[in-house]
């Protein structure tokens, strides 16, 4: 049986690609378990420093497997119902992954494939990149995948897109901040291999760290928010990596961390 999904490592890079390109690397219940899997292992995996998230063939994901929506339609509410709760934890997994998720994207990003975009924490779109939520034209709503997108981009623009369901170029999720960067398709290998590097050069523990500052001060109120950042600070200058880091400028060298 083909695998759904490939998990392949380069160093501290791993790269997981959604292998069904036959239907443009749709979701259905085998893609979310093996993506599932996939981050679990990688996330107690210490060699591994940044993931990069990807898709085989013409597009990155085109959303729902037809057939699977099929099926499902013929499934009770309960069983949609637990279907739907292995996609969502599968999404709340990378949004809270503990090390950078890279998106890169080409080709549509339509439903869930735009909800990937959404979770990771930089996305590198090519230009032939299209993107949508496309959910209301099928009938059905952008259910699990909302939260991601309305912390990325706000309510106020995930609204309207959400009730047309149009789809819209790598240009425009740059501009309304679903897209980090937006580059040729020739470059896009490049582009993120160039992020890629970047993150590398910073402390994992730093990055943990800001991954979870950002979900708790977008959530909270001013004088939490100004407590739970002093507190952090604190805690992160004291620490074994915070001193290397520090330690590693004053004393002109590369910190214990970099590749």
């Amino acid at each position: 049986m083909v695998q759904p999904v490939i998990d392949s490592r380069e160093g501290p890079v791993a790269r997981v690609t959604m292998a069904r390109p036959e239907v443009h690397n749709a979701f259905n219940k085998e893609v979310i378990a093996a993506l599932q899997s996939a981050l679990d292992a990688l996330r107690d995996d210490a060699n591994v420093r940044v993931v990069v998230l990807a898709g085989e063939g013409r597009s990155f994901s085109a959303g729902a497997d037809l057939d699977w929506m099929r099926r499902a339609a013929a499934w009770t509410e309960e069983q949609n119902r637990v279907d739907a709760v292995a996609l969502a934890k599968m999404l709340r997994t990378i949004a809270e992954f503990p090390k950078p998720v890279v998106a890169r994207v080409h080709g549509p990003a339509f439903g869930g494939g735009a909800g990937l975009v959404a979770v990771s924490d930089i996305a590198i779109a090519s230009e032939d990149a299209l993107f949508g939520f496309t959910e209301v034209r099928l009938g059905l709503v952008p259910a699990t995948i909302a939260p991601h997108v309305i912390e990325k981009i706000g309510p106020g623009r995930a609204l309207p897109l959400f009730l047309t369901g149009e789809r819209f170029s790598a240009n425009r999720a740059a501009q309304i901040g679903l897209v980090h960067q937006v580059v040729a398709p020739a470059d896009l290998d490049d582009a993120v291999d160039t992020i890629v590097g970047a993150l590398l050069e910073a402390g994992p523990d730093a990055q943990a760290a800001c991954k979870q500052l950002v979900r708790t001060v977008a959530a909270a109120d001013r004088s939490e928010a100004d407590a739970y950042t002093a507190a952090l600070i604190a805690r992160v200058r004291t620490s074994p990596e915070g001193r290397e880091g520090i330690g590693a400028f004053l004393e002109k060298r590369k910190p214990g961390w970099h590749p």
